[in-house]
């Protein structure tokens, strides 16, 4: 049996931890959130909390946001796990959330922004079932399904699947990289969907310092962009999902007349 990659491991995560783990990849890469990429690292390992890490999540503007939405809608602290679970992975509570409540939030947040076709594109995938959960935000409000559309889509198709959190089980180890078999998304000319599984490399460990729990062959394990965030078992697997396709058939639902493409 293939051994376990030796790291400091951390406790079990509170709500500022776990948002860590899922937000320091494209932090690292400075696309969202303070510029404070090596000291989230450092934490996030050590499980280290409180005050300075809840700094850092209130720093990233994109997020927030879903958190305090779906905070108020479960009646819980914008950090607390079960919220920010909510946002990262989805299940029944985030499912909860949509409505005339996330439809207001859209409206607050993105109609200034946007053009009136764009905004009510989002409108209309909340019509169709989409939720404040991260995938939402990568397909609907991120512009890169409409350059998808627009015939561009090497790149596109790449930020998209880097993006949004995904799901895989480990098949191996290769120095700091773990080798994951994953379902990259794949696009058709009219709709996003799942490709057949294939392995791809991810990081696990930097200098030391990783992000997920501590995990071996054959554990499922959740990744963003080049990164492996945590070990997430089959009720992670099923949440993470269950939600994803549910935004991808919202999303492209509302990107063609026809029927989306059968997603399963």
């Amino acid at each position: 049996m293939t051994a376990r990659p030796t790291h400091r491991p951390s406790a079990e995560a509170d709500g500022a931890v776990l948002f860590g783990r899922y937000a320091f990849p494209p932090n690292d890469l400075g696309y969202c959130g303070p510029d404070r990429a090596g000291e989230l690292l450092e934490r996030v390992d050590a499980g280290a909390s409180g005050r300075a890490l809840e700094e850092v999540a209130r720093g990233f503007e994109g997020a927030w946001p879903y958190l305090e939405l779906i905070s108020e809608c479960l009646g819980r602290a914008p950090l607390d796990p079960v919220v920010v679970e909510a946002y990262w992975l989805g299940g029944p509570e985030v499912a909860r959330c949509g409505g005339a409540p996330f439809v207001n939030s859209l409206e607050a947040r993105f109609r200034p922004r946007l053009t009136r076709t764009e905004y009510e594109r989002l409108v209309e995938a909340a019509a169709r079932g989409a939720t404040p959960h991260h995938s939402f935000h990568v397909f609907g409000v991120y512009p890169w399904v409409g350059l998808l559309r627009g015939g561009r889509v090497e790149q596109p198709l790449e930020v998209l699947d880097r993006c949004r959190i995904r799901w895989g089980r480990v098949v191996g180890f290769a120095g700091d990289d773990a080798l994951v078999e994953s379902r990259r998304l794949t696009w058709d000319g009219r709709a996003l969907s799942l490709a057949a599984p294939a392995v791809e490399a991810a990081r696990f460990r930097r200098d030391g310092h990783a992000l997920a729990r501590p995990f071996g062959s054959g554990d499922l394990v959740s990744l963003h962009w080049d990164w492996v965030c945590d070990r997430i078992g089959p009720a992670g697997l099923a949440r993470l999902r269950t939600t994803t396709l549910a935004e991808l058939r919202a999303v492209n639902s509302c990107t063609y007349s026809a029927p989306a493409a059968v997603l399963a």
